[in-house]
């Protein structure tokens, strides 16, 4: 006998249930990661400021980059928050990517005892030969 396997997604295994409601997705809470964080180190020459805002169900995130005679605004984009489990809801970090004429930059950032570490990792696009980089900055509200 040959039978046919069928795979199903997570999704069609709860709709062939009769009788189990499907649960809504836990919202995170943003409270905890959404203000303005600036780099503890005044002298960087990388990321100087972040501004997360709550925005519908998610979050905004704008950032400064270190520029003279005042810090470069990269823009707000759409971000996400993140929760520390699937079963919480306080943000413990989020994400946002910013695209660039010339390069892609993913901003990463979780708290860290009343702190925020912020990650970076930049991705160049424009056929220059740059290497991609990482960077890691210590940012106090």
């Amino acid at each position: 006998m040959n039978k046919k396997h069928e795979f199903l997604a997570p999704s069609d295994l709860m709709e062939a249930r009769e009788g189990v409601a499907a649960a809504a997705p836990a919202a995170v809470a943003p409270a905890a990661v959404v203000g303005t964080w600036t780099n503890c180190d005044k002298a960087t020459r990388g990321l100087v400021r972040v501004v997360i805002a709550a925005s519908g169900p998610g979050i905004s995130a704008r950032a400064f980059g270190a520029c003279t005679p005042t810090p470069c605004d990269w823009g707000a984009v759409t971000g996400m928050a993140y929760a520390d489990s699937v079963s919480s809801t306080p943000a413990v970090a989020f994400s946002a990517q910013y695209r660039f004429g010339f390069k892609e930059t993913i901003v990463v950032g979780h708290l860290d005892a009343g702190a925020m570490v912020i990650e970076t990792f930049d991705h160049f696009t424009d056929g220059s030969g740059r290497s991609d980089y990482y960077s890691r900055y210590s940012m106090c509200r």
